[in-house]
């Protein structure tokens, strides 16, 4: 039994893409963050939570793995030095991309009023075009951002890419914003997207 909370508008949308890649039976609890009953799961009242037969588990690339290790689908075997590559680009796209686009949110809406610094946007939209640049070098050639095949690594760099549209930050690589369509035309991503 998989029970997944969050709302599709958030890091939830990674394992939620997922479950519909691998074509499994869950339950979708769509809460917001902070939620009462998902407090009750994570203290700290962030999304996504998973819970697979009575265990919790947070954060999205926690789950993302854990699911893709389950099913052995879209990853790479643990240990081998396919793995690494694709863990090193999932790394990298929550590094460079994932953090930009968090810390523009925490200065947005997140954090207090008299603690955000709006100014700080515009250094962050710099840093990731050139971040969505150096992303964009692992697809020459490829159709995903590890290789043929595509793996959890295509889920999150394609939902920074989404968020990216959303938050307006640049996408101005031709490259990446022609991978961008490939992935969000999947027919699972737009499962996912229609919850």
């Amino acid at each position: 039994m998989l029970t997944l909370y969050g709302t599709p508008k958030s890091r939830a949308f990674r394992p939620l893409w997922l479950l519909e890649e691998l074509e499994l039976d869950f339950v979708h609890k769509p809460v917001p963050p902070h939620d009462s009953a998902l407090k009750k799961l994570n203290p700290s009242g962030k999304v996504p939570v998973l819970v697979a037969n009575g265990v919790t588990i947070t954060d999205s690339t926690a789950i993302l793995t854990y699911l893709a290790d389950r099913e052995g689908k879209l990853t790479h075997p643990a240990g081998s030095l396919d793995r690494a590559k694709q863990d090193a680009v999932m790394f990298q796209a929550l590094d460079e991309l994932d953090s930009c686009l968090w810390t523009a949110a925490r200065h947005s809406f997140v954090l207090p009023e008299d603690r955000r610094v709006p100014e700080v946007k515009d250094s962050l939209k710099w840093e990731f075009s050139r971040a969505i640049d150096r992303m964009a070098t692992h697809l020459k050639d490829r159709e995903f951002v590890t290789g043929d095949d595509m793996t959890i690594a295509d889920i999150v760099v394609t939902h920074c890419g989404g968020w990216a549209v959303t938050a307006k930050f640049p996408l101005e690589n031709d490259t990446f914003r022609a991978y961008l369509d490939r992935m969000r035309a999947r027919p699972a991503y737009i499962r996912a997207a229609g919850r």
